[in-house]
């Protein structure tokens, strides 16, 4: 069993910088894909970025590539997003989440494929 809880979010300007962190418990083995996602208002839940607990496989959606980056912290045992340079359009719940499968080649985008999920962490983005 997982337990994650995102942190970081909050109300900026267009142009202000946020870091989210995603703190897991539990055990996490380096195949796992720990994900971030966001949910827009009216819209469905959308990849973000993955990467394997390992460090490796690092994967953004093709709208994401360049803007956010995806770490982790091994002994903190934490997920960051960072988030430079924010857009109106990057208001959402964002989403930490996690990918068990001991199969997956590549982060999987789709949000059912991951297994524990954080209660999520809200980014308001004003212009």
């Amino acid at each position: 069993q997982v337990q994650l809880v995102e942190s970081g979010g909050g109300s900026v300007q267009a142009g202000d910088s946020l870091e989210l962190s995603c703190a897991a418990s539990g055990n996490l083995f380096s195949y796992y894909f720990m994900g971030w996602f966001r949910r827009a208002p009216g819209k469905e839940r959308e990849f973000v970025a993955a990467m394997r607990w390992s460090g490796a496989g690092t994967m953004y959606a093709d709208t994401m590539k360049g803007r956010f980056t995806i770490t982790r912290d091994y002994g903190s045992k934490r997920v960051y997003l960072h988030m430079p340079s924010l857009k109106p359009e990057d208001t959402a719940v964002y989403y930490c989440a996690v990918d068990r499968s001991p199969d997956r080649l590549v982060a999987a985008k789709a949000p059912g494929l991951y297994d524990y999920w954080g209660q999520g962490t809200q980014v308001t983005v004003s212009s």
